[in-house]
């Protein structure tokens, strides 16, 4: 084989594998399951879902592109929970799903929000 196709393969190759990526929960699901943990709180877990939702809907932005909606602390987010609106959207079935223009949440992080509201939805 002559250099220039080894070269080309070569460089196919690394390319190739060089961009590989998977998730921890994936690689290790046995040492890696956030749903196997039975305490749900507002401050750890609630929060650490909804964290990347504060793009649209902080009290900063909430007026421009969330909708009015509010998810920056506990008094927000009880808003969206005592409307189903929150669950509605997480689920994608509401008339706003979200995120909006992604997928939905993985299923863990839905079950995580729907065990704190089962729960009374506790200020912990």
């Amino acid at each position: 084989m002559n250099r220039t196709i080894k070269a080309i393969l070569i460089v196919a190759i690394a390319t190739i594998t060089g961009c590989y990526y998977d998730s921890e929960e994936r690689l290790y699901p046995v040492l890696y399951n956030p749903c196997s943990d039975t305490t749900v709180t507002f401050s750890k877990t609630v929060t650490t879902i909804l964290q990347p939702c504060q793009g649209c809907h902080s009290n900063s932005n909430a007026s421009n592109s969330g909708a009015g909606v509010k998810l920056q602390d506990y008094s927000d987010v009880m808003i969206v929970v005592s409307n189903g609106k929150l669950m509605g959207s997480v689920n994608h079935t509401s008339t706003y799903p979200m995120p909006k223009g992604g997928g939905k949440l993985p299923d863990c992080e839905i079950a995580q929000l729907q065990k704190w509201i089962d729960a009374g939805s506790p200020n912990n």
